[in-house]
């Protein structure tokens, strides 16, 4: 078993290095992040401006604010004696080789004989930047490449050299996993890896499609966007994201360092980029790249002119609409590759230009295609890898194609149809049971395991490719298979579902759209608990499920019309949901949600009713519901109020009302948290919660939480009491500051009326003094108050815009 790294020094405060130091706070790390020195008054003015700098990136590099706390800054000069004492070293300064070599140089003059260094390096041979080191500096030497930005990014590829000793690769890489949150692909020692390499091949594809082939900025954002499963800021937003002088520089690299790669002049560095960056447009740090803002209209540069245009109509064929409305991926791009219009025309050619360029890459950059695919995916956001589009588009029907037009395919890929292979991913053969030979839909087992074809590096008279197994992590739950088991399957309707983890576990997951708690939704709630509280054989339940967003709360659509059909019934409906989350709270066995993403409204108050949780650290929770023309109205109030007076030193009102303010102000604004962690500090999560760094363990994780509540004794949260509400005096404060918000600005009259109404709730009503109230009561001043709200215009009004909008409405 490895030994955590405790102790880590960032060399090289720039971009990368500042946000690397701070994803290892985030992990619970002491990190040291050193730059060259500055002034002879301050030598560490330079280091402090840096990350400065990083620190007012967005999105926020750092969980909360304290984590900067963990972070102590330095120079080369004065400090370089602290490195004696780390674990790790992560080398992250200019792409200049002697200067890395340099820096090696004095690192094995300080640090420890066990310490493991690497290097972030995107450009530079690994191996070049320790050659002169001794062997054992080398065995604990190898790139460790993050990317940007490298909180929010899954992929770590890691780059071991010839000299680095296997163990501190599987110590890295058990590390990254565990504790930073990291997916790891291996790739070898070539230039820009292997998720850099195929990348700026797609990025350079799109350029010339403008520079060459007529086609408009707008017009290939939007076709390399969300229409072909990637991120929606595409090529040229991305571009501009990453930096026009960062892509120069990178091409100015790639193009000398690949003098075998047949598609060498693809990297030419285009005029227009040297242009662009000559005159200062670097993108989005330099206020102008490919795309422009100018006030409230986005502009495109004119690639003949350099002056910066409205866009122009898109030519792209009537069938596009239709075909960005097709809500499988799969389906989509077979729609689109079959298109007739420009639209069909760009992605053929492409997607062709980019399946057969990753194709040749094996075994250069890496060995499987399970590797590239897994680099695309989680270092740009892709949701479908090369090969599996590949896969989704036909094998044959791709091959046929790129043999018509002349591409030159590699002797992998055709030994591969030659064996009657047809395609790159394949669930392994196994004989079928009666029940699944009968069955009208063929069944997928559970024990079925995912294979990809593997080609055989060995010259041509060799065994050729073969299918091996993807491994599963033992420590991550597949939801999506287990479902496919009838025999898992406890209860189900159409939005939601009961499944069976084994070991006396359930885990209750809902399907809705948006994952927004829907009537089916409330009901299957309903129905888990009676299960749970029925079955002697269950010993808990877990809440969760696999979607990129645990909940988008209440289901405003069908509150909505119950509101103008049958007004009694939300009443009712109301009532039967604090009920239900009151029930689940007090349940006699252990219930664990396990959340990621966003937690929003309604969504939020199921989890702050979970007596545990476990939390994906890039968690966003928050009670938006004023956003919406609503107050929180299943028990978030009457929660919020309770962890106020909980963390008070004493149950005094004064000690308590700073924390009941602070919860006013974060459930009137609908603050969201930037992070589990911060999720904790507004009171959403409770101090128990346990946070993942790796998103993908949570379930089992939850499981695990389960099982151990269960087997050391479970007793359900003891009976609140009573809870302390401010009064008349405490709600005047609140109104006071809901007042000075609108003053500011921040908040418009409607917002200050709800913002009252909230106030109203938090501190009891009409109570005249600090009294302690009951759950309750708090819980029928969140009905009263709740449901005159749905009556109100501007409340509609809300409601109808973020449903046709996705947008928060500001009446």
């Amino acid at each position: 078993m490895f030994q955590p790294f405790q102790t880590v020094a960032v060399l090289g405060a720039g971009v990368m290095g500042s946000q690397i130091a701070a994803h290892l706070a985030n992990a619970g790390l002491t990190v040291h992040l050193l730059d060259l020195p500055g002034s002879e008054a301050n030598k560490n003015d330079r280091v402090e401006a840096l990350f400065k700098k990083a620190l007012k990136l967005s999105p926020p590099i750092c969980f909360t604010g304290k984590i900067i706390h963990r972070i102590t800054l330095g120079n080369y000069e004065e400090h370089f004696h602290r490195l004696s004492g780390v674990d790790w070293v992560i080398e992250a300064v200019i792409e200049d080789l002697q200067i890395k070599q340099q820096l090696m140089e004095r690192l094995e003059e300080v640090i420890r004989p066990d310490a493991v260094v690497s290097s972030n390096t995107s450009g530079l041979r690994i191996g070049s930047i320790a050659q002169h080191r001794s062997l054992s500096f080398r065995k604990r030497f190898l790139g460790t490449h993050f990317f940007n930005p490298p909180r929010y990014l899954k992929l770590l590829e890691l780059i071991p050299t010839a000299d680095t000793d296997p163990a501190v690769v599987e110590c890295v890489q058990w590390f990254a996993e565990m504790h930073l949150g990291k997916a790891i692909v291996h790739a070898k020692d070539t230039p820009n890896f292997i998720a850099n390499r195929i990348g700026v091949y797609v990025t350079m594809l799109g350029l010339r499609a403008w520079t060459q082939q007529g086609y408009t900025i707008e017009e290939i954002d939007t076709l390399t966007g969300a229409l072909m499963g990637r991120p929606k800021s595409a090529t040229f937003r991305t571009a501009d994201l990453v930096g026009l002088d960062t892509l120069l520089a990178v091409l100015e690299h790639l193009y000398p360092a690949l003098p075998d790669d047949e598609s060498r002049e693809i990297f030419q560095v285009p005029e227009i980029l040297r242009k662009l960056v000559s005159t200062g447009t670097l993108g989005a740090k330099s206020g102008q790249g490919f795309y422009k803002k100018q006030q409230s209209q986005i502009l495109s540069v004119n690639p003949v002119t350099l002056a910066y245009e409205p866009a122009q109509p898109m030519n792209l064929g009537d069938n596009l609409k239709a075909i960005a409305k097709i809500p499988d991926l799969h389906d989509r791009l077979r729609a689109l590759y079959d298109d007739s219009s420009r639209a069909g025309d760009f992605f053929r050619q492409t997607i062709l230009n980019i399946l057969t360029y990753s194709a040749r890459r094996i075994p250069e950059i890496a060995d499987s295609p399970l590797e590239i695919d897994r680099a695309m995916r989680w270092g740009f956001g892709w949701e479908l890898g090369v090969f599996e589009i590949w896969d989704a588009l036909g094998f044959q029907r791709i091959l046929t194609d790129l043999q018509a037009a002349h591409q030159s395919i590699p002797d992998w890929v055709l030994q591969m149809a030659e064996a009657g292979n047809d395609r790159f991913y394949q669930l392994e053969k196994a004989p079928l049971s009666d029940a699944q030979v009968s069955a009208p839909v063929p069944q997928i087992s559970p024990s079925q395991q995912w294979q990809v074809y593997q080609p055989s590096n060995q010259p041509s008279n060799q065994p050729r490719g073969q299918y091996v197994p993807i491994p599963s992590p033992v420590d991550e739950i597949n939801l999506s298979m287990l479902r496919s088991d009838p025999k898992r399957v406890v209860w189900q309707n159409a939005e939601a579902g009961l499944i069976d983890l084994d070991d006396g576990v359930l885990l209750y997951e809902f399907r809705s759209k948006g994952n927004t708690l829907s009537f089916k939704v409330i009901e299957g709630l309903t129905e888990t608990l009676r299960i749970l509280e029925s079955d002697d054989n269950v010993k808990g339940v877990v809440i969760g499920n696999e979607s990129d967003n645990f909940s988008g709360g209440a289901n405003l659509a069908e509150i909505g019309m119950l509101a103008q059909s049958n007004p009694a019934a939300i009443a009712q409906l109301i009532e039967q949901f604090q009920s239900t989350l009151q029930r689940l709270h007090y349940a006699p066995k252990p219930i664990v949600a396990a959340i990621q993403g966003r937690v929003l409204g309604g969504g939020c108050e199921l989890v702050m009713a979970c007596p545990q949780v476990v939390a994906a650290a890039e968690t966003y929770i928050g009670l938006v519901e004023l956003s919406v023309g609503l107050i929180p109205g299943a028990g978030g109030i009457m929660r919020m109020v309770a962890r106020a007076g909980e963390r008070a030193a004493t149950a005094t009102p004064g000690h308590v009302q700073p924390f009941l303010h602070n919860a006013f102000e974060t459930i009137a604004t609908a603050k969201v948290s930037n992070s589990a962690e911060e999720a904790k500090e507004l009171g959403f999560l409770p101090p128990t919660a346990r946070i993942v760094m790796n998103g993908d363990r949570r379930l089992a994780i939850a499981k695990a939480e389960v099982l151990h509540l269960d087997r050391i004794g479970y007793l359900p949260p003891p009976r609140q009491p009573a809870i302390l509400v401010a009064g008349r005096s405490g709600q005047a404060m609140l109104d006071h500051a809901a007042y000075v918000f609108e003053q500011a600005g921040y908040a418009s009259e409607y917002d200050r009326y709800l913002a009252e109404r909230l106030a109203y709730v938090m501190t009891g009503g009409m109570l005249s003094a600090p009294t302690q109230v009951s759950e309750e009561y708090l819980l029928r001043l969140e009905r009263e108050t709740f449901l005159p709200l749905l009556a109100q215009p501007k409340t509609q009004e809300r409601i109808a815009h973020i449903l046709k909008t996705k947008k928060p409405l500001r009446n």
